[in-house]
């Protein structure tokens, strides 16, 4: 992996409206991106052509989709294949919401550097959402402390 890097991150609010609207062009021509976080895809894995899978001319991808139709999702890009990708972080109740997806890159003399997409609820909408918003956070919490 060369550095510097330049990582972006884009939250999408449907990956196919972002197509739509240019975002591919956007990402090849202003951004250029090495790595691209993306939140939001709000598509299944049924969904993605061949075209959202290589946003930006990225050559790789990894995708967490929700179970749910239309919601939340998460996915990475990359120009560097990294060494080991993790797909969710182990909790189900927010796995099932496609929420987090990892790319690890081995450091050389050592070490790694882990580039997380993840997208974190709201809690806006109601009560029991807002407690979910809590249990995610506690989670997440000792996720990133393990890392």
């Amino acid at each position: 992996m060369p550095f510097p890097l330049r990582v972006t991150t884009l939250n999408l609010n449907g990956i196919r409206s972002a197509a739509n609207k240019g975002v591919d062009d956007w990402l090849r021509s202003q951004a250029r991106p090495d790595v691209l976080c993306v939140q939001e895809l709000k598509a299944l894995e049924a969904d993605m052509t061949p075209g959202l899978r290589t946003l930006g001319g990225l050559h790789g991808a990894a995708f967490q989709h929700a179970e749910k139709p239309g919601y939340s999702g998460v996915g990475l890009y990359w120009k560097h294949e990294p060494d080991d990708v993790r797909i969710g972080f182990g909790h189900a109740e927010f796995d099932a919401e496609g929420r987090y997806v990892e790319a690890i890159y081995k450091r050389p003399g050592g070490g790694r550097l882990s580039i997380v997409s993840a997208y974190f609820p709201s809690g806006s909408s109601s009560e029991e959402r807002q407690q979910a918003k809590f249990r995610f956070l506690a989670d997440f919490y000792e996720h990133l402390l393990a890392l």
